[in-house]
């Protein structure tokens, strides 16, 4: 009830009953008001309205994901290591399947890394119909929008000052910063970046996800082991993903 009530901030315990009914439990909405009142949930004061910003096509409000890489985002997320030093990630979602495709960790990420970072996913997944960010001057550098356009990709910008136009990336990264980055510790930038890729690879093949009826974005097939043998084949395997990851 608790997690429901903090998923689904404008949500009262009637709609909250009713949640916990698909999902099996067999509650009347009297008790779980009972235990609502209990835990002193209440539904927040309502936020001050938004206008609409009908002539800018980037929220994603008004372009809604259809189907997988139809609508990729992207957005940096800034931390620093036990040093006091910076660095930055640059997130990178699809935000149909809600699948993190990619996190990189670096000192200083400029457009150029942008630009590394999409080939790369271009190549090994496809490309994207429209790709989402705010105006950060990473996204909006010449070199990245003509590139974008030579592979046919629409670029869709979000109103400056309006994060929640771009809200599933934004949401990604309250997950991000929620779940790790506020709860360890780095030494080093090394470190950062093995624990976040291993992160990611929990989010995508492990974490339930509330959007999709609690299944992963992108589960993986778990087989059994037959031999000792494979043992060593497996963590060859995943050394070498490793590496591959930080290179």
């Amino acid at each position: 009830m608790v997690q429901l009530a903090s998923g689904y901030g404008r949500y009262g315990y009637r709609k909250v009953t009713a949640l916990l009914r698909e999902e099996g439990w067999r509650v009347n909405h009297k008790r779980i008001e009972r235990l609502w009142r209990q835990e002193g949930l209440k539904v927040p004061q309502k936020q001050p309205k938004r206008k609409r910003l009908w002539l800018n096509d980037g929220s994603c409000v008004r372009l809604r994901p259809a189907y997988r890489d139809h609508v990729w985002s992207y957005d940096f997320v800034a931390d620093r290591t036990s040093d006091g030093r910076a660095y930055r990630m640059l997130t990178l979602i699809d935000e149909h399947s809600r699948e993190c495709l990619s996190i990189d960790a670096a000192r200083k990420l400029k457009s150029e890394d942008v630009l590394e970072r999409l080939s790369d996913l271009f190549v090994r997944r496809g490309v994207p119909a429209y790709i989402r960010s705010d105006n950060g001057p990473e996204f909006t550098a010449r070199k990245v929008r003509e590139w974008l356009a030579k592979v046919g990709v629409k670029t869709l910008f979000i109103e400056p000052g309006s994060p929640w136009e771009n809200g599933y990336c934004e949401s990604f990264n309250g997950r991000l910063r929620d779940e790790l980055l506020a709860r360890e510790q780095f030494d080093t930038l090394l470190e950062a970046k093995v624990l976040i890729e291993r992160w990611r690879r929990h989010y995508n093949t492990v974490r339930p996800h509330g959007s999709l009826g609690y299944r992963p974005p992108a589960p993986e097939t778990l087989q059994p082991l037959h031999s000792a043998s494979a043992t060593p084949q497996l963590r060859e395997v995943a050394g070498l993903t490793v590496i591959q990851s930080l290179t």
